[in-house]
């Protein structure tokens, strides 16, 4: 397997992806949608998820296809983000019908990035108008980094960010992955220059210094994110402060079950790529998606080929996401390339 042309989850034909964000505010939102409905599903690991119409993404609910899926900051706030996707679609005349009515549908997860060091002191809620221009802004080409959903995520050590990863099978399947990375572990090993997800690591695309050589790691649990949110809201409550959230998708035709085992089946990229993962504190949630253009031949074989390089896609995109980066006016935490060019 090989990375598509743009090594972006939209190297599946017919998938989109829209960004839109705030910079003093420090936040976004990020819709992925395309032009005909989808098959979803979901499985969330994490202890700490939110969430918004995800149960008719279930295996045995009636929902066949669904029409866009936002990723977004905000936390709870930023569960609006998908009513303005609603609104885009709707104005498209897009969306399930009922007579003369037409509702689209769009499942949603969030992040948690309320203290980043951006200014929350909105009136009215932003997150409505960040959907809207996010699924406005949707095309097969887009930013990864500070962009979108992952404007004003943060790692434990580093800055986070929006990444997005693809392959494509030897069958001609492309599967992709696209994720907001704000964990409460860290992507990289102590010393924050390699990633843990160095070994999955494709033509140097997140900096290629490999793995860590060092043994006996991930037994310190060190955070720059927690001392500095200490420093903003102390003392806080409770760490439910983090989340990883993502999207893998393919192009082959896969039911709302088959979708869901994918998504459990990519969960393994988020544990591989950072340390640790799925706590009681973060809302590690994974969303799959299938366009149907591509019929397998063996089914459970080639489900397991396609979860298995979701979960690398998975892992990749993290890593992608947090090493592109870019320093902004009042960040909490470093970027990964502030010392090294």
């Amino acid at each position: 397997m090989i990375p598509g042309p743009r090594n972006l989850i939209t190297d599946i034909p017919g998938l989109k992806v829209g960004h839109s964000a705030d910079s003093e505010i420090k936040t976004g939102s990020t819709v992925l949608t395309a032009n005909h409905p989808f098959t979803a599903s979901v499985h969330v690991m994490g202890g700490a998820p939110g969430t918004r119409e995800t149960d008719l993404l279930a295996p045995d609910k009636s929902v066949a296809a669904i029409d866009a899926l936002v990723l977004s900051g905000g936390s709870a706030f930023g569960l609006d983000a998908c009513s303005g996707v609603m609104d885009g679609l709707r104005a498209a005349d897009r969306g399930f019908r009922i007579g003369n009515a037409v509702i689209p549908l769009v499942p949603g997860a969030i992040i948690f990035d309320l203290l980043n060091g951006g200014n929350k002191d909105w009136a009215d809620n932003p997150y409505r108008a960040l959907g809207r221009a996010a699924y406005e802004a949707a095309s097969d080409t887009f930013d990864i980094g500070s962009a979108g959903a992952g404007t004003g995520a943060m790692t434990a050590m580093l800055k986070g960010g929006l990444g997005s990863a693809s392959f494509v099978l030897d069958d001609g399947i492309t599967v992709g992955a696209l994720v907001a990375a704000n964990p409460m572990g860290s992507v990289t090993t102590p010393g924050e220059q390699h990633f843990w997800a160095a070994p999955f690591e494709v033509d140097g695309e997140f900096g290629g210094l490999g793995p860590d050589l060092n043994a006996g790691l991930g037994r310190q649990l060190n955070s720059r994110k927690l001392a500095r949110m200490l420093e903003l809201a102390a003392p806080l409550p409770d760490e439910r402060m983090n989340t990883t959230i993502a999207i893998v998708a393919t192009d082959a035709d896969l039911s709302k079950a088959q979708c869901q085992r994918l998504a459990i089946a990519a969960h393994d990229g988020i544990g591989r790529a950072t340390v640790p993962a799925h706590s009681p504190g973060d809302g590690d949630l994974v969303f799959s998606v299938s366009t149907g253009d591509r019929k397998l031949m063996q089914t459970e074989r080639d489900l397991a080929r396609i979860g298995h390089a979701a979960a690398l896609c998975l892992s990749r995109a993290i890593a992608r996401g947090v090493h592109a980066a870019t320093p902004a006016s009042g960040d909490l935490l470093p970027c990964w390339s502030a010392d090294k060019g």
